[in-house]
């Protein structure tokens, strides 16, 4: 079932489910029946998303620079939250895993029967993830492929071991994101450095020319793994987006943004050192996001990892 957390998770999570601006980040609930399609292995064409949470003390992450895909949203009280998909290869662990939100759902409709990972949701999210065409493995859903970590305090140490969902990564296939990689395109201005910044939360990419990628931090620290691995992305994306509020609230009364990604805008590709202005484009929920020059040429991306940044346009 998509909605309990097993009696012992659900109490150590309720008792200790706030954020580090002190507000509860969900109201999870309870779903009476088994689904079922309960979990054990998934499709093997089938993405892994997991939901990972990313305040102060929840860090360092584990398993993010595994990732195919880091998308970044905001959430409740201006902080954000994470979702990590990955096709090519799984990392041992991955965590600390944490909530979904009502923009999951948009987002992952690209893709073709997602498995979605993840800690709990407000209860009345969950029917409506009961109705989408994906994989809800929560520790309730999947129960061995979870654990507790002694490293932090809940609810920032629930980690997930990704071969006990899915036996095998998809392959770059799954990845019907829309993103073309190829050649860099011609022009864009030389960046070194770029800021996003939520109103209580910032992300910044830092080019290492020797490593030719984009160094990740996150509010001010470098974003490293727990094993050492520093988090870096080969692109950037900058994506402009509507930011609505949506029709949860958590249970001291904060809104939970929506992240609209579905309809068209501008963004901003950084790569090799550069930045280009670009136009993106999501037609329908079940299309990928085209991205193309203000040419109207198609947008490639460098190979490697891609970190999405949903900015409020």
């Amino acid at each position: 079932m998509t909605g309990a957390l097993l009696a012992a998770l659900t109490a150590g999570t309720l008792l200790a489910g706030c954020t580090a601006n002190g507000s509860n980040d969900d109201g999870r609930g309870t779903s009476p029946k088994p689904r079922d399609d309960q979990v054990t292995t998934s499709p093997a064409g089938s993405v892994l998303a997991v939901k990972i949470d990313n305040v102060r003390a929840a860090r360092p992450p584990t398993g993010l620079d595994a990732a195919d895909i880091v998308y970044a949203e905001q959430v409740e009280g201006g902080l954000s939250r994470l979702m990590a998909v990955y096709a090519t290869k799984f990392p041992d662990t991955v965590g600390p895993v944490r909530s979904a939100r009502e923009s999951d759902l948009e987002l992952l409709r690209q893709f073709d029967e997602p498995t979605l990972a993840f800690s709990g949701a407000h209860s009345k999210l969950l029917p409506l993830i009961d109705e989408e065409p994906l994989r809800a493995a929560t520790p309730s859903d999947a129960p061995d492929a979870y654990f507790r970590s002694t490293d932090k305090s809940a609810p920032h140490n629930l980690f997930l071991r990704p071969e006990r969902l899915i036996d095998s990564p998809p392959g770059a296939d799954a990845l019907t994101t829309g993103f073309r990689y190829g050649p860099a395109p011609t022009g864009g201005t030389r960046e070194n450095s770029r800021t996003i910044r939520y109103p209580a939360a910032r992300f910044t990419f830092t080019w290492s020319q020797s490593e030719q990628r984009w160094q990740v931090s996150m509010d001010g620290t470098p974003t490293v793994t727990t094993d050492g691995t520093r988090v870096a992305a080969s692109t950037v994306v900058v994506q402009y987006v509507t930011v609505r509020e949506s029709r949860f609230r958590d249970f001291l009364g904060n809104n939970t943004p929506y992240t609209e990604t579905v309809g068209s805008g501008r963004a901003e590709i950084l790569r090799g050192g550069r930045a280009f202005d670009a136009d993106w484009e999501r037609k329908t929920a079940t299309d990928g996001t085209d991205f193309t020059t203000r040419n109207g040429e198609p947008l490639n991306f460098a190979k490697g990892q891609v970190w999405v940044v949903y900015a409020k346009k």
